[in-house]
């Protein structure tokens, strides 16, 4: 019985440690393929590569699980490089309401071809940070559409909605090399007018923006501490902390000399 279970756990970690299968596609001309096919051998390849450990692991980040099958970033990710940029098969997998195809979304949507109303009707669905900071970072943020949507957004009165400004202008400080310090400056504008929103998911997607802007070059460090500073000083509490703790890395001395003028 004890060489039976050892051999047993030999073969399940042999199969866990195998890197992620790709989906079979026929040869052929794989447009003849519908898009109801890619999602169901998606939502197959997901489930084959679910974890009850993932699954129940997602409560720890604060992530609702009851529509997710526990499935690695790494194993999305994989999934998502095979099935290519396809706007209707994007849209498809958002409406099955599963986590991990909504999570491929950002991997499989052309941003080039994304809509403005279509970025709304997600945005809306957004029910944790990790889908909002993961469609920002991989998808948003690329869109023609992406600093028009930080400043509408950054009004919504919905927490996940207004995360979303704010994880967004975060991401463009990463992706958008061609932005002006113009722009940010504006973003720093919106970041001053939300730093008093107590609520954990804004608050904290405020000081992530406010940070990255400030660590983008030397002149808009000068920028990000003067705002900093002045929300340090504030009598909201939310907006002091989004302050204080902001001006504890952006005024550090190694940072700014590191920063292109």
């Amino acid at each position: 019985m004890a060489g039976t279970a050892a051999k047993k756990r030999k073969r399940n970690s042999q199969i866990q440690s195998k890197p992620p299968e790709r989906l079979t596609v026929p040869d052929g001309d794989r447009t003849k393929r519908s898009i109801e096919d890619d999602v169901r051998s998606a939502l197959l390849y997901l489930k084959a590569h679910s974890t009850k450990a993932t699954r129940d692991g997602m409560a720890r980040y604060a992530i609702p699980s009851d529509k997710a099958y526990g499935v690695a970033m790494r194993d999305i990710k994989a999934l998502g490089e095979t099935l290519g940029r396809n706007l209707g098969i994007a849209g498809a997998l958002w409406d099955t309401g599963v986590y991990e195809a909504r999570m491929l979304v950002s991997f499989v949507a052309d941003p080039s071809q994304i809509s403005s109303s279509q970025m709304d009707r997600w945005c809306k669905d957004f029910d944790s940070w990790a889908i909002c900071d993961t469609m920002c970072f991989n998808l948003f943020d690329r869109s023609p559409h992406a600093w028009a949507k930080v400043a509408q957004w950054s009004k919504s009165s919905n927490e996940f909605e207004k995360r979303t400004a704010f994880a967004l202008l975060w991401s463009l400080t990463v992706h958008d090399k061609q932005a002006s310090n113009d722009a940010f400056k504006q973003g720093l504008v919106l970041i001053e007018r939300a730093a008093d929103d107590p609520r954990n998911f804004v608050k904290k997607a405020v000081n992530m923006a406010l940070r990255a802007i400030g660590k983008r070059n030397r002149a808009l460090n000068t920028a990000a501490v003067a705002v900093a500073r002045r929300l340090a000083e504030s009598k909201d509490a939310t907006a002091r902390w989004v302050g204080q703790d902001a001006l504890r890395e952006l005024s550090n001395p190694a940072l700014i000399n590191r920063l292109k003028a």
